[in-house]
């Protein structure tokens, strides 16, 4: 049995004028949206690595980080409902986590809703480890984020 191939996306810097396609994927995914003046943020501020990926030039997902003196704090990892499920949150991550080993980062952390299990089992799969809880971070859902941690220094890419 073969395994099928992974899909191809391509990665673009985030633009401004990719945020009027981000929107309506990012308020299906999450109960607390990013604004889209949080996403003109993250378009200019030099401290920001965003990125959108495409599939056959359709916007399927995107990715950021915050660069933190040595960490990387990874903000987002998002992937259009309709193309949930066929590796493409891997890609992301892996993605995001080869420009943070380019530019030399030590680590890399996020926050997960605790409720969201899948997630955690893709970051669990790729060596992040859970390293603590911020209670109530969630203020809509006053969900508890769960703190997860990867070191960069000595590991390598996929």
């Amino acid at each position: 049995m073969n395994a099928s191939p992974r899909p191809s996306l391509t990665f673009t810097r985030l633009e401004k004028s990719h945020i009027p396609e981000i929107m309506p994927i990012e308020r299906e995914a999450y109960p607390e949206p990013w604004t889209i003046g949080m996403f003109h943020q993250d378009a200019v501020s030099p401290s920001a690595c965003f990125y959108v990926a495409h599939l056959d030039g359709q916007l399927v997902g995107y990715v950021g980080m915050w660069v933190v003196i040595d960490e990387a704090h990874i903000t987002s990892v998002t992937v259009h409902q309709a193309y949930r499920r066929r590796g493409l949150g891997r890609m992301l991550l892996e993605y995001i986590l080869n420009v943070a080993r380019h530019l030399g980062l030590s680590h890399a952390t996020l926050e997960v809703r605790e409720t969201n299990i899948a997630a955690q089992r893709l970051y669990y799969s790729m060596g992040f480890q859970h390293v603590g809880r911020r209670k109530e971070y969630y203020s809509k859902t006053r969900e508890d984020a769960i703190i997860m941690l990867k070191e960069l220094a000595h590991d390598a890419p996929p």
